[in-house]
C-alpha cells in the first residue's frame, strides 16, 4: 500500500475516474469528490458535455471523452492518465420496450455500456491498482440488479450481471488490497430517469405522474426518490478505512423495496 513521507500507510483516495460523469449521479459524485481535494477525471461520451461539467466544478477536475463501449478508447485513457485510486463505473443508458419489439442492436449496446464497459474499465485500471497495492472500484448498479421490471430486459440483465462480475473480481483482487462493490439505488431523479418516466408513460399508455406514483415509487415503502447525497455518503463509506475489508458486497438504497 502507498505510504506517505513518514512511512505511514495511506488509505485515503487521492485520484478517481468516473464514467458517464457529465450529468446525474456521475456529476454529483464528481462534485463531491472534487470538494474533498480528490483529483477527478470526469469522463463522458461527449467531450463537450464533460468539459462543460468540469468547468462548473471547483477543485482538481479534468475532462475526458470516453465511450466505455469502445475498447480502444478505454486503453487510450488508461495509458493517458495512468493509475487511479478509485474507479467508479457509472456510465449508463436505458431502453424501454417489450422484448418482441426490442431492437437487437439496442440490446447489445446496453450490454456493452452497462456490463462489458465496466469489465473492460476494470481490466484496464486494475494493473495500476495492483502495482500500488491499493485500489477501490465502485460499480453503480441499480435496484434492477436485484429485481426486475417489465420492458427493461437488457438493463435488468446487465445490472444483474454487474453484481456477479463484481463478486468475481473481488475474489481475484482480494490479496492485492483492492476492493470492488456495487451500489444499488432505487430511482434517483436524474436525466436518465426522466427519460424513463416519459418512455414508460408511452409504453403503458398512462400519464407521467402515474408512472412516478404507480410504477416507480409504488414498490418503495418510503415512497421517495433516492437523493444523490445518499449515494455520495455511501461512496464515502466504501472508500474509507472502515470499509477496508468490505468487498464483493452490494449496498442497496431502496427505501425498503426489497424487504417485500
Amino acid at each position: 500500500m502507498p505510504t506517505d513521507s513518514q512511512g505511514r500507510t495511506q488509505t485515503k483516495v487521492t485520484s478517481a475516474l468516473i464514467t458517464g460523469a457529465a450529468s446525474g449521479i456521475g456529476l454529483a459524485l464528481a462534485r463531491h469528490l472534487a470538494a474533498q481535494n480528490v483529483q477527478v477525471h470526469l469522463t463522458d461520451i461527449s467531450l463537450a458535455a464533460a468539459e462543460a461539467a468540469a468547468a462548473n466544478l471547483a477543485g482538481m477536475v479534468q475532462a475526458h471523452a470516453l465511450d466505455v463501449s469502445n475498447e480502444a478508447q478505454i486503453t487510450q485513457i488508461a495509458d493517458k492518465i495512468g493509475a487511479v485510486d478509485l474507479l467508479i463505473n457509472n456510465a449508463g443508458l436505458q431502453h424501454v420496450a417489450p422484448i418482441e419489439d426490442f431492437p437487437s442492436q439496442r440490446f447489445r449496446t446496453l450490454i456493452d455500456v452497462l456490463l462489458t464497459g465496466p469489465a473492460m474499465m476494470t481490466r484496464a485500471f486494475l494493473p495500476g491498482m495492483y502495482a500500488q497495492n491499493y485500489g477501490r472500484i465502485i460499480n453503480i448498479g441499480s435496484i434492477h440488479a436485484l429485481v426486475a421490471s417489465p420492458y427493461k430486459s437488457a438493463y435488468v440483465a446487465a445490472k444483474h450481471g454487474l453484481i456477479g462480475f463484481s463478486k468475481t473480481i473481488a475474489l481475484e483482487a482480494a490479496e492485492r488490497n483492492v476492493t470492488i462493490n456495487t451500489l444499488c439505488p432505487a430511482y434517483v431523479r436524474t436525466p436518465l430517469v426522466e427519460q424513463q418516466i416519459s418512455a414508460q408513460a408511452q409504453s403503458h399508455g398512462i400519464s407521467e405522474e402515474a408512472v412516478i406514483n404507480d410504477i416507480m415509487l409504488k414498490p418503495m415503502p418510503k415512497k421517495s426518490f433516492i437523493g444523490t447525497d445518499e449515494l455520495c455518503g455511501a461512496v464515502d463509506y466504501l472508500i474509507g478505512p472502515a470499509a477496508r475489508n468490505m468487498t464483493a458486497q452490494t449496498l442497496v438504497l431502496d427505501g425498503g423495496w426489497t424487504a417485500r
